[in-house]
């Protein structure tokens, strides 16, 4: 007869209180803006007081990288769940820019996060950032296998679909102006870089 793992009931109990954090901290950005997240909202939310937080998390902008973090995180995930990847090269970076655009849309506040500086005085820790550092490697690879591999190239298509993205949450918000020419962009991107393949516009 096996005898079953003891649990470590305190550390259960610590993370599921570290998640509840977290989780309201991501309610209250996407209620109010990453910048109302203060450790007396998030406190105040979950029925603590702000110093019992500290004994989770060293102080607001640890909060912060906690969440910069899951939100990497989270992407690295998505791309597990697209794999395999279509062959063709095109259709390849095409399903990559869908997948990202529609991550990147889908919520406002994880995404002024992971790429725009909205928080003054908040910079990721080294192991934080690492989660970002992790996705771009991934993302270099495969454009790699689409055929790029100059750093300029790959620093045009971040700008390209970076910018989109932007655009979209600006200007239309939850609707589909900007995510319809995706085919177009990546059709312009590929004639650029000399990326092969039939065009993207013609076989929509």
């Amino acid at each position: 007869m096996s005898a079953l793992p003891n649990r470590d009931r305190r550390a259960e109990r610590r993370e599921a209180t570290r998640r509840e954090i977290l989780d309201a901290a991501w309610e209250i950005a996407r209620r109010d803006g990453l910048t109302a997240v203060t450790l007396r909202e998030v406190a105040a939310s979950i029925g603590m007081r702000s110093p019992s937080l500290y004994s989770h998390f060293d102080s607001k902008n640890g909060i912060y990288d906690a969440m910069f973090a899951s939100a990497w995180i989270e992407l690295a995930a998505v791309f597990d769940a697209m794999e395999p990847l279509p062959a063709d090269p095109r259709r390849r970076l095409l399903a990559v820019a869908e997948m990202f655009f529609d991550f990147a849309v889908a919520d406002l506040a994880r995404y002024q996060l992971m790429n725009q500086r909205t928080i003054p005085g908040f910079r990721p820790s080294e192991e934080a950032y690492a989660a970002s550092v992790a996705v771009y490697q991934r993302m270099r690879e495969n454009m790699r296998r689409g055929g790029v591999h100059s750093q300029a190239d790959l620093d045009l298509w971040t700008a390209l679909t970076g910018g989109f993205v932007d655009q979209q949450l600006a200007n239309d918000p939850g609707g589909t102006r900007w995510r319809s020419q995706l085919p177009r962009l990546i059709d312009m991107y590929c004639n650029e870089v000399g990326v092969p393949g039939p065009s993207l516009r013609g076989t929509q």
